[in-house]
């Protein structure tokens, strides 16, 4: 692949020269993880719409307050990394990303999960963990393909029916939330690794009382004979 990494402590814009290669197909302008270190970069400029052939872009820990309409063009994109950002919006047009399968949201400042994203329907994996999302929108069923949902440290108060029915996810990470209840088919999501990780670590930190945490660790049997025994009553 072709394949460009931009560096420097003071990164504050993209390199005008980037623009020019429009074979380009791996664009990195993150810090290593080691470093710590974030760059300035506020604004991804519009030009990113000449490179129509990246496939993975990378721009996290940076200080991106907006990303652009134009994001929306790049329609070969498969992998988009914008974790540690200062972004409270996504472009709409970013739901014309029907490749993309791997989308990295953790720690911005989104207050609800954007809705162009429950249009990525070839998504695998999505990471919205350390924001303010209060919602989640029913149109989360259409990320059938969804394996790995990450939620944690959010201020979720509930979960939509319609999460029951990603019947593809292995990994629903919901610790350090508000939830006091879990929808009454959450049982059904009988493809989640419901190992002793997954119990330990996933519901932690949420006030939940339907069903209480003892009947969460006993799995998706437990979960569904809980909800059953409450319509019995």
């Amino acid at each position: 692949k072709k394949k460009l990494k931009v560096s420097g402590r003071e990164l504050l814009s993209v390199p005008i020269q980037v623009f020019s290669l429009d074979q380009l197909q791996v664009l990195e302008m993150s810090p290593e993880r080691e470093s710590c270190l974030r760059y300035r970069m506020e604004l991804l400029p519009q030009e990113i719409s000449r490179l129509r052939n990246l496939t993975c872009l990378y721009v996290d820990s940076n200080n991106l307050k907006k990303i652009p309409a134009e994001i929306g063009t790049l329609r070969h994109l498969e992998r988009l990394t914008l974790s540690n950002n200062s972004l409270s919006s996504l472009p709409t047009e970013m739901g014309a990303l029907q490749r993309l399968h791997s989308l990295h949201l953790a720690n911005n400042s989104l207050t609800e999960l954007p809705a162009p994203l429950c249009q990525l329907r070839s998504l695998t994996f999505l990471d919205v963990s350390d924001n303010k999302i209060d919602t989640i929108p029913s149109s989360i069923r259409h990320l059938e393909k969804l394996e790995t949902l990450l939620l944690l440290f959010n201020s979720l108060e509930s979960l939509p029916e319609d999460v029951c029915l990603l019947r593809n996810l292995h990994t629903l990470w919901l610790g350090n939330n508000r939830l006091q209840s879990l929808p009454a088919a959450f049982g059904d999501l009988v493809n989640l690794d419901w190992g002793y990780n997954y119990c330990s670590c996933n519901f932690e930190g949420n006030p939940l009382e339907s069903p209480p945490p003892e009947v969460c660790n006993r799995g998706p049997e437990g979960i569904r004979n809980y909800f059953l025994s409450l319509r019995r009553i």
